[in-house]
């Protein structure tokens, strides 16, 4: 797997990478050396998710994956379409001015 990837995957689970302590892959190592009983299965599956999307169509896989690990994509998807749509709103009502404001203007 590509540096990249790697990166992508330690992120996922919370390591980052100081400046002056060499690859990734060995801070990731480390992770994996120190963790429990699951982490290694989690990180074994996502990054063979992460490699099967880097070789096909990662749409796709990442939809079969999705399926095949019951994920509910639509109640992701709406959900975060909501938040979006939240935030929007926010940034287009103007902050009303009060009156104390004025007052010191």
């Amino acid at each position: 797997m590509d540096e990249n990837r790697v990166e992508m995957l330690a992120r996922q689970h919370g390591v980052r990478q100081k400046r002056d302590d060499g690859s990734i892959g060995k801070t990731l190592t480390a992770l994996i050396r120190r963790a429990d009983e699951g982490a290694p299965s989690r990180l074994l599956v996502e990054a063979s998710i992460l490699l099967a999307s880097s070789r096909g169509n990662p749409t796709v896989i990442l939809k079969e994956a999705a399926t095949a690990y019951k994920v509910e994509t639509e109640a992701i998807t709406t959900k975060v379409r909501q938040e979006f749509a939240a935030k929007e709103k926010a940034k287009t009502v103007p902050q009303p001015v009060s009156k104390a404001a004025k007052k010191a203007a």
